[in-house]
């Protein structure tokens, strides 16, 4: 199947007086290692990832399969090793605190595919103002060899499955992302997102090109729908399936052209196990999350269950085969969900099942509503109520305050009539469960930190993280950066400058910041933004904005003798 695979910028104030060289990082240092020298104890992995399933939305599922569907246990309950601490690294923007104990998807992800932590937003990328790219465990697994694939109900784009086969510095870069897919390798990427497989041009404005015949060049075959995805077989070695232009549609919103997370992962499964020398694979949930933010409680219930009943193909494959470690986790929990509320000890667990559609679905028609009788209507064509009061439509009508504005009014409403509480829309910072199945469970089990996942991972299937890393680290650089309004791209000095190996100091006397590497020495005057490289001066001209130094990147190339070009659309820097 396979062949041949292979410190924040310089202020001008008093910062500048303070200023200390940060140490150039290494692929040695940053890289997360493996094991050397044992034989792999499974040749192939399966990572599952319920986003946003915290305990109590797995408890909720739960409570409804053992009410609804008289079954007493989720498919992924005996499988349960332990539980995982989500924590994200800090960092701040403009003084204000924008990651911490609280991740979101993109960081959790990062430390669940390649055993480091960084940054809400960051896309499997230090956490520096000049990023390193970490290799997650599916670029690992690429480079030895096996197949690969990604398989969500998100858009494929989005935060948890780019960290396993891109890197940005920013989640919202999904153009970039879709780019990256088409150079990975990945042999099978199904999930939404459509719309992020066409390029933009450098203002991120106009549509370019679509990547999707390029994908077809390469031997991916394009499937769009379930019976699209039914029709392709183990001969099909590449497969990309897009099913939605964003996300893929709530359990409850679909049609039979739709393809369930279960029937997605079983095509994925059965196309990447032709591959003689193994697989590795993560399949997210990954619209657990979204029904969560949204506090769609029955939505939230429905999405649990579709990764459930995907949980159960993943596990009797593995069962099937005797040679898969099987690995089940969340990135964290989402919406602060409580299964009690208003001191009542009951759950209306009857009424679970009797909303007919999403609250997304209904957003169209609750945005255009203009009285509350219209409302009325709304909630009872699609609910069991019939008796909304009047001051429930009216607060429907006007909005929860937040950004889900009607819908979020809807979602409160309809929890209180089940019995069940949110503590927003944003993620909390819960510990998340683990399962998992095979010689993988023994180094997952107990309490453990995220980033275990991932060196279990390439541990288990005899991959190396660090090697990967290396390889990636030589190639690309991913600077903070800013663009002059006459469009010019410039970088950190001192950031980018001690990443490339030179040294920066400041002068106070002459009010001037000196780099040096080798015989090259450059001078920058802050007060008049002129450079001089070598005593001479130079073609292009410093920036100073809001106390820190920016040079554009013929000055470091020309300071370090290093080869680089700027991609606009990854945002990163190449080195050549």
């Amino acid at each position: 199947m396979k062949k041949n695979k292979i410190a924040k910028g310089i202020a001008v104030s008093g910062l500048l007086l303070s200023m200390v060289p940060a140490g150039i990082s290494t692929a040695a240092d940053d890289a997360a290692k493996t094991t050397q020298g044992q034989a792999p104890a499974s040749k192939n992995l399966i990572v599952l990832i319920g986003d946003g399933m915290g305990p109590a939305q797995v408890a909720a599922a739960r409570y409804y399969s053992k009410t609804k569907l008289n079954q007493e246990h989720l498919n992924l309950d005996s499988y349960y090793v332990g539980q995982a601490t989500t924590y994200a690294d800090r960092g701040e923007d403009g003084g204000k605190v924008v990651s911490g104990v609280v991740t979101d998807s993109a960081s959790a992800g990062t430390a669940f595919a390649t055993g480091h932590k960084t940054y809400n937003a960051g896309i499997s990328v230090s956490n520096e103002d000049v990023s390193l790219p970490y290799a997650s465990v599916i670029e690992a697994a690429e480079k030895s060899g096996k197949a690969t694939g990604l398989v969500t109900t998100a858009r494929i784009t989005h935060a948890t499955p780019a960290v396993y086969a891109s890197h940005v510095r920013s989640r919202d870069n999904e153009n970039a992302i879709a780019s990256q897919y088409l150079d990975s390798g990945v042999d099978v990427l199904f999930g939404g997102g459509k719309q992020f497989f066409v390029t933009k041009d450098e203002k991120g404005k106009r549509p370019d090109k679509s990547l999707l015949p390029d994908f077809q060049a390469k031997g991916y075959q394009l499937v769009e729908n379930a019976e699209g995805l039914q029709s392709l077989t183990a001969k099909n070695s590449k497969a990309l399936g897009l099913f939605g232009s964003s996300h893929v549609a709530y359990t409850p919103d679909r049609d039979a052209s739709t393809p369930s997370l279960a029937a997605m992962t079983g095509k994925a499964l059965e196309i990447l196990s032709a591959d003689e020398k193994g697989f590795a694979i993560m399949i997210e949930g990954g619209r657990i999350d979204h029904a969560s933010h949204a506090n769609d409680f029955p939505s939230t219930v429905q999405e649990v269950m579709d990764f459930d009943a995907a949980v159960k193909v993943a596990m009797d494959f593995a069962k099937k085969d005797g040679n898969t470690s099987v690995v089940i986790t969340a990135d964290h929990e989402t919406g602060g969900l409580s299964l009690s509320r208003d001191n009542l000890y009951e759950l209306n667990i009857d009424l679970w099942d009797k909303q007919k559609k999403s609250s997304e679905a209904l957003i169209p028609q609750l945005t255009k509503a203009t009285t509350i009788e219209e409302i009325k209507q709304i909630v009872a064509d699609n609910t069991w109520i019939t008796d909304l009061t009047d001051e429930e439509a009216q607060f429907i009508l006007k909005g929860d305050g937040s950004s889900y504005k009607q819908e979020g009014a809807y979602n409160n409403v309809i929890a209180k009539r089940l019995l069940v509480g949110w503590s927003g829309h944003g993620h909390s910072a819960v510990d998340v469960g683990v399962w998992a199945y095979g010689p993988i469970a023994e180094q997952v089990k107990g309490q453990i930190d995220n980033t275990q996942i991932a060196k279990a991972s390439a541990s288990v299937i005899g991959v190396d993280l660090a090697a990967a890393a290396a390889e990636l680290q030589a190639k690309y650089l991913y600077p903070k950066f800013k663009i002059t309004r006459e469009g010019a791209v410039l970088y950190p000095a001192k950031a980018l400058g001690e990443k490339l190996g030179a040294a920066v100091v400041w002068d106070e006397a002459s009010r001037s910041v000196k780099l040096t590497k080798g015989s090259q020495s450059m001078t920058v005057s802050v007060e008049t933004n002129k450079v001089h490289l070598n005593g001479q001066d130079a073609a292009y001209a410093a920036n100073v904005d809001n106390g820190s130094l920016y040079l554009p990147l013929e000055a470091f190339k020309s300071l370090t003798g290093t080869s680089m070009t700027w991609d606009s659309l990854s945002e990163r820097l190449v080195l050549k």
